[in-house]
């Protein structure tokens, strides 16, 4: 029930505090409203790097050299910048490596900008069809399952999974 409680009050420090629990140090991104505060608190610690990205397949990139490493790190992005990493999720099953991903979603529950609508609703064909594992966050309860989920998937090695934060969980943007 405190982890509950922690998820609603501040679900992104809560997030962070478990990705962090799990090993991830490096968090690449493409800046977003919906990620900004889990960015700033990775930004906060002296052990975490933050990558600001200038196109989000760059992100995987970036973690699958992470993981040469032998390091964790984590894509965040917006729902509509998945379209943008589909030829390079091919690399994540050729290569083998894992990839953890949180994408804040658009084109759903609440969307105002009709530009959002067709890659929000293909984003989870897009994942499945790409062979990576869905980890949905609808409500705040949703928090813990879905990143221990993910951590684990991607700790387990040569997967891709993504913690997908729904529209309704976040609140609809206006632009």
């Amino acid at each position: 029930m405190v982890e509950q409680q922690q998820a609603t009050h501040d679900w992104s420090k809560f997030m962070f505090d478990q990705l962090y629990e799990g090993g991830i140090r490096i968090f690449a991104h493409i800046p977003d409203a919906g990620n900004d505060r889990l960015i700033h608190y990775a930004g906060q610690q002296d052990d975490t790097q933050v990558v600001l990205l200038t196109t989000e397949e760059e992100g995987i990139a970036i973690c699958a050299g992470v993981d040469l490493a032998h390091q964790r790190g984590i894509l965040c992005m917006q729902s509509s910048g998945l379209g943008n990493c589909v030829n390079y999720l091919s690399l994540v099953k050729a290569g083998k490596f894992p990839l953890l991903m949180m994408i804040t979603m658009r084109g759903d529950y609440g969307e105002q900008n009709p530009w959002q609508y067709p890659m929000g609703a293909a984003v989870e064909d897009v994942l499945e069809t790409m062979g990576v594992s869905i980890y949905k966050i609808e409500q705040a309860s949703d928090v813990d399952v879905a990143v221990q989920g993910a951590l684990h998937a991607t700790a387990a090695g040569a997967q891709a999974a993504a913690i997908v934060v729904g529209q309704k969980f976040l609140g609809a943007k206006a632009f």
